[in-house]
């Protein structure tokens, strides 16, 4: 049993391609007292055991990784593991990464720290997203979801609701939604009335 003034330490390890027995070893010099091993990729959105490990986290225990890259998928997501850890009264460390310790003096200066670098991170991804898709329209790569209709089944669509045609028996002509028809017409009726 640990005293007052020994913080439990609790550990979720990540186990795909990694060497599991340095990980442990680690962690047990650590001090850790209870160890959660996942057995998918940090950057799978769900990962049942580091759910298990922050549920089970009381007050003054601290949550200890070998390194953060084994935890989070990026920053941001650093940050939000973070924010449920303090949320349960916990702490965190990584042995790779001394200097990320939230149970240390500096714990808000670290947090701020990361906050940063997650805004510098989310800013560089958009930046370099909008690039992409720059470079993907100017090699011609359309966006969007595919036309259920080809313009040869739209033009064939529209003659046959100017013909009387019902929307819901064209839609069944062309096997799609009456919704698709809908919008088609409401497309053509307003390119028509607004052909600038």
């Amino acid at each position: 049993m640990l005293d007052q003034n020994t913080a439990r330490k609790r550990e979720r390890l990540q186990s795909t391609g990694q060497d599991l027995g340095q990980q442990l070893v680690q962690l047990g010099a650590a001090g850790c007292t209870k160890i959660y091993q996942e057995k998918v990729s940090g950057g799978t959105a769900e990962r049942p055991q580091l759910k298990r490990a922050i549920g089970a986290l009381d007050a003054g225990d601290v949550l200890m990784v070998t390194s953060t890259d084994r935890l989070a998928r990026n920053t941001r997501d650093l940050l939000n593991i973070l924010h449920a850890v303090k949320e349960a009264g916990a702490g965190f460390r990584s042995i790779a990464e001394p200097m990320v310790d939230t149970t240390s003096e500096f714990a808000e200066v670290i947090i701020a720290v990361l906050g940063v670098a997650a805004s510098y991170e989310r800013h560089r991804i958009t930046e370099r997203t909008a690039a992409g898709r720059v470079q993907a329209k100017a090699r011609g790569v359309k966006f969007g979801r595919r036309a259920a209709l080809t313009p040869h089944q739209q033009a064939i669509a529209l003659q046959r609701l100017a013909a009387g045609d019902t929307q819901r028996t064209v839609a069944a002509l062309f096997s799609v939604d009456q919704a698709t028809i809908s919008r088609l017409y409401r497309t053509k009726a307003e390119w028509v009335a607004n052909p600038g």
